[in-house]
């Protein structure tokens, strides 16, 4: 139960953050600045969360082997961009802080996305997790097109 609640949480507070920073922003460093902490802070912290404090359950909710060492330091892996990305936001550090930040992530959740996307079809593990996180990572990976290239390209 507490896995579902977290993945809820995570999809929420990411949309959110989207929202506010679309709502909020009046350019596209703006953007970029009120969505990356919520968006890294939503979907990594809360998986750090997830991984130091429920990994069994998290692990057997996505079809997963059980707790590992790898587990945990994915999680602190985790935990170390949230952080990252809340410092960038209070430090109030330039827009390429947050594009770099921003960049690993996605990337990495791109690459999540394969890993998650393999699992489902060679390994017939369609748990939810599986199914979404491809739509997911695509429809973030777009919230974060008109910022990063208005940065990068200005």
């Amino acid at each position: 139960m507490i896995i579902k609640l977290l993945e809820a949480l995570r999809i929420a507070g990411t949309f959110l953050g989207v929202f506010l920073a679309y709502y909020y922003g009046d350019s596209p460093e703006e953007v970029l600045r009120i969505m990356t902490p919520w968006f890294v802070g939503s979907i990594a912290g809360l998986s750090a969360i997830e991984g130091l404090f429920f990994g069994d359950e998290a692990a057997k909710e996505k079809g997963f082997e059980g707790r590992s060492n790898y587990q945990r330091q994915n999680a602190f892996w985790f935990l170390a961009v949230a952080v990252t990305s809340l410092v960038a936001f209070i430090a109030h550090w330039d827009a390429y802080a947050n594009v770099a930040v921003v960049s690993v992530f996605c990337l990495f959740l791109i690459l999540s996305a394969a890993n998650h996307t393999w699992s489902m079809i060679a390994e017939r593990n369609t748990k939810w997790q599986n199914v979404i996180r491809p739509v997911l990572t695509a429809l973030l990976t777009a919230a974060f097109w008109h910022p990063v290239t208005g940065v990068l390209f200005k």
